[in-house]
C-alpha cells in the first residue's frame, strides 16, 4: 500500500493511496522540500532546499545543490530510482529543479519539475 502525498482521505473516508510511480514522485518531493535535520531518526535526510530562500541566488548555488540533491537521492532512493539526469536551473527568484529517472522495479522512464521561490 502506498500512501498519498500529502495525507488525504478518499472518498471512502479511508486514507488515499497512490500508484507506485506517484509514490516515488511523492518520495522524491519529500526529500527535496525536507530540510536536513528536519526528520528525528533521519537527520541527514533532505536536500535542504528551502533553506536557501533567502540565499542568493547564482549559478554556483545551482550546481551546489545539484549535486546535493542527486547525491542525496542516490543514498536515499537508489534501491528505487537510476537518475539519468539532474538539472537546477535559477530564473530571477525561482529555483528549477528537472530530474529525469528510470523506476528500477518497471523500468518506466519519468521526467519531474519542482520549482522553489518566486510569485506564481
Amino acid at each position: 500500500m502506498n500512501i498519498d502525498y500529502p495525507f488525504q482521505f478518499d472518498g471512502r473516508g479511508r486514507t488515499a493511496e497512490t500508484v507506485d510511480a506517484d509514490h516515488i514522485r511523492d518520495l522524491i518531493e519529500q526529500f527535496i522540500f525536507t530540510a536536513a535535520g528536519e526528520r528525528v531518526n533521519r537527520p541527514d535526510f533532505g536536500s535542504g532546499i528551502l533553506q536557501m530562500v533567502f540565499a542568493p541566488n547564482s549559478p554556483e548555488l545551482a550546481s551546489a545543490l545539484q549535486h546535493t540533491i542527486k547525491s542525496g537521492l542516490q543514498r536515499w532512493m537508489g534501491d528505487l530510482i537510476n537518475i539519468q539526469s539532474l538539472e537546477v536551473s535559477r530564473d530571477g527568484s525561482k529555483l528549477q529543479v528537472v530530474i529525469r529517472y528510470t523506476i528500477l522495479r518497471t523500468s518506466e522512464s519519468h521526467e519531474d519539475t519542482l520549482v522553489m521561490g518566486g510569485l506564481s
